[in-house]
């Protein structure tokens, strides 16, 4: 946007990223990374001028949804006490569970429609709204099977880990990650597109964090025919709209307890946020979208000039959608916040064609590498456990499991799938 003003191109907040059994892993705050966390993981703000808050306490956030905080501290009580059985099987490929009854009992939950577990755990609005937000993050029909997981994951991870966000912006977790490597002598080449698998040297494994349709472009050649149309059959869900904010203040939200969260959803009701997702997977563009807005500056100003503060806001959009959301993004920000136009210096906007050009795994504007219905969010395109069919070639990308999110699970699991076999040879 403008000199000094430093934005996330992609994700800004990463629940996962702090949570990631892979991260844990690595000596990422010797390479420079710190995780700043929020008051509160996210704020959901309503027409009346009131606005939920998602604490890192269960308790403190069941003590705001009234009627609904015994049904709320039940479930997420009994969801924090299964997590640690559980982790294993959420966060990787599917595999026969080390806790199969623990998972089961989580799954009796999980696999629901978030439409369904909103309208039979809670009574009123604000806990309907608050889980529908959440669970949008899938960018699947709230009334769709799995839906509900998105919703109790983040969930659950706000109270465990809260919703942070890396100080400076997220290019820090890319040069963490890059440190990492380097200490044990990896090499990483930029600047180089590899259009064919032929233009790579000779080695043992090569691993692709690619989604399908950018694999096929390298790869296709080599591929078997029936693996192949496997691949051309892959599904991508919705696309994102994205606008970045240079701002002179910070946000005027109605609600003041806002400003206590790095993240917001924007969509009111579990009623409109289920209308907005339905128009968009039956190929419209909904006038009001939900929006998920982030505003890192308040708890990193590092980012931008004294004084100064950037957001982004971001809405789904029908895969490959060219229309222009700016106004109708913005106009739902007013919505919670009046005045906040008047607060913009700048914006740049990201439509779905942009996202692709930026990273072609995002095939349409899909954030998540691939719709993330029953089917593709267990078995993905890598029914075989990372491997392809071609000897010594592995997915790696969001596209395998355990799917979206900055995590770093899928190239680990890869990885070692790989390493494995390249000693076995």
């Amino acid at each position: 946007t403008l000199a000094g003003f430093v934005h996330d191109i992609c994700s800004a907040v990463h629940p996962l990223a702090v949570a990631s059994p892979f991260f844990r892993t690595l000596p990422l705050s010797r390479h420079g990374l710190e995780w700043i966390t929020p008051p509160a993981a996210l704020a959901h703000p309503f027409d009346d001028g009131a606005a939920v808050l998602l604490w890192r306490s269960i308790g403190k956030t069941a003590s705001s949804l009234g009627v609904d905080a015994a049904a709320y501290q039940t479930l997420m009580e009994k969801m924090r006490r299964a997590w640690p059985l559980v982790e294993d099987a959420v966060l990787g490929p599917l595999a026969w569970p080390r806790h199969p009854a623990a998972l089961a009992a989580f799954g009796v939950y999980a696999l629901q429609p978030a439409w369904r577990l909103a309208q039979a755990k809670f009574k009123a609005e604000k806990a309907r709204a608050l889980f529908a937000g959440i669970a949008a993050h899938g960018m699947a029909p709230l009334d769709k099977p799995i839906t509900a997981a998105f919703g109790l994951v983040l969930g659950l991870l706000a109270h465990l880990y809260g919703w942070p966000l890396p100080r400076g912006g997220a290019g820090r977790i890319a040069s963490a990650l890059a440190g990492c490597l380097r200490a044990c002598a990896g090499t990483i080449l930029i600047g180089a597109k590899v259009r064919s698998l032929e233009e790579l040297p000779p080695c043992r494994a090569v691993l692709c964090d690619l989604s399908p349709r950018p694999f096929l472009e390298i790869a296709g050649r080599r591929l078997p025919g029936a693996y192949r149309r496997k691949l051309e059959r892959y599904r991508y869900g919705p696309g994102v709209f994205k606008v970045d904010w240079a701002l002179e203040a910070p946000i005027p939200w109605r609600a003041a307890e806002c400003a206590l969260a790095a993240t917001l959803h924007l969509g009111g009701t579990l009623e409109e946020i289920a209308h907005a997702l339905d128009e968009v997977w039956s190929g419209r563009t909904p006038e009001r979208p939900f929006v998920v807005l982030s505003q890192p500056t308040l708890f990193d100003p590092t980012r931008a000039p004294g004084g100064r503060h950037v957001a982004w806001g971001y809405c789904h959009v029908p895969n490959g959608s060219d229309a222009d959301m700016t106004e109708r993004v913005e106009r739902q920000v007013e919505r919670f916040a009046p005045g906040f136009r008047r607060r913009i210096l700048a914006r740049h906007i990201l439509a779905p064609a942009d996202l692709e050009r930026h990273n072609p795994n995002f095939a349409g504007g899909d954030i998540a590498s691939g719709a993330m219905n029953l089917r593709q969010a267990f078995l993905r395109p890598t029914r075989l456990t990372y491997r392809t069919p071609v000897r010594g070639l592995y997915l790696c990308s969001a596209a395998s499991p355990p799917g979206p999110g900055v995590h770093g699970m899928c190239g680990w699991f890869a990885a070692r799938r790989a390493l494995a076999e390249a000693l076995r040879a």
